[in-house]
């Protein structure tokens, strides 16, 4: 699996020093603290089905639903430049994916991509919210596909932004199981490592500000995470989707970055051929997270696909 071999490169420039933050770092972060440090006055938690999720919410409250889902290892935070436009016309709703971010690990572990997709359905249910528009990115890009797969009346229209769908690296049928280093730096999240994995994430990675590093760095390193990053690859497959992607006639913009080191845009021309209603759009010079990347460029197209009234 590509992911792993990225996080192992970024490892092993940090192995050496990652003893030092063994005893402080191992441990994780404190929920209290980083609650205290990230928490807005726009975001609560909510109870679903026995986890405690953080939501966030923003625009006005009768505009159309707008939900937003990360990818892994980042929280809703990844969203902050285009969530922050959108909600001028839209109820833009973010939230946490378990195991992640503010919400930290599920007692129950629903990690696997079809328990993420119930578990949206579960949020929707306890928000309130009967349709919405629906957008993810990588693991979140997954997450949303599956869940217009199994609740398509839900999903007004969708879209997916460098989301992987077909088995790649190692993933298929059944999960890649992270080594121990791999699973050291999950653990600890030493700051060289995160920096040089985000560096594989973003073509430009003159990009990364020290407060997206500090960010992303900080909510894996919340106490139960790392362990719930490695149970999420331990679950995590990708079996043959074509016969799902071909039942989905939900209006579809699939987004990709040319660049994408992680997963190839070329999923997302497999993608758009099987999908009955789907486009594509490759952004060159971008990589796997081009909402952060590029905002403007991704705002614009998400924008334009959303207020065609076409297919709704």
């Amino acid at each position: 699996m590509r992911l792993l071999i990225i996080i192992g490169v970024a490892v092993i420039f940090t192995l050496a020093g990652a003893a030092m933050f063994f005893q402080s770092a191992a441990g994780g972060a404190s929920p209290a603290k980083l609650e205290k440090q990230y928490m807005t006055v726009t975001d609560r938690f909510v109870m679903v089905d026995g986890a405690r999720v953080r939501v966030r919410e923003e625009g006005p409250r009768e505009a159309p639903p707008l939900i937003l889902i990360h990818g892994f290892t980042f929280s809703l935070e990844t969203w902050d430049d285009v969530a922050a436009r959108l909600s001028e016309d839209y109820r833009v709703i973010r939230y946490d994916l378990l195991g992640h971010g503010l919400t930290g690990p599920d007692q129950q572990k629903r990690y696997a991509p079809q328990e993420r997709a119930l578990f949206l359905n579960a949020l929707m249910d306890a928000l309130d919210i009967k349709r919405a528009y629906i957008a993810g990115n990588s693991l979140g890009g997954l997450t949303a596909w599956r869940f217009a797969e199994i609740e398509p009346e839900r999903v007004i229209k969708l879209v997916l932004i460098d989301a992987p769908a077909f088995p790649f690296n190692g993933v298929g049928d059944k999960p890649a199981a992270p080594n121990a280093i791999i699973s050291s730096f999950f653990l600890l999240a030493p700051e060289e490592g995160v920096m040089n994995s985000l560096k594989m994430l973003y073509h430009d990675d003159s990009k990364i500000t020290q407060k997206r590093l500090h960010t992303v760095r900080d909510m894996m390193r919340r106490k139960g995470n790392g362990q719930a990053f490695i149970d999420h690859i331990n679950e995590l497959t990708l079996p043959d989707p074509s016969i799902a992607l071909s039942e989905i006639t939900i209006p579809t913009l699939i987004m990709w970055g040319r660049e994408d080191l992680l997963v190839s845009f070329e999923q997302g021309v497999r993608m758009e051929r099987l999908m009955p209603n789907a486009d594509l759009i490759i952004y060159d010079g971008l990589g796997h997270v081009p909402h952060e990347e590029s905002p403007d460029r991704v705002l614009s197209d998400m924008r334009a696909f959303f207020e065609n009234e076409v297919g709704q």
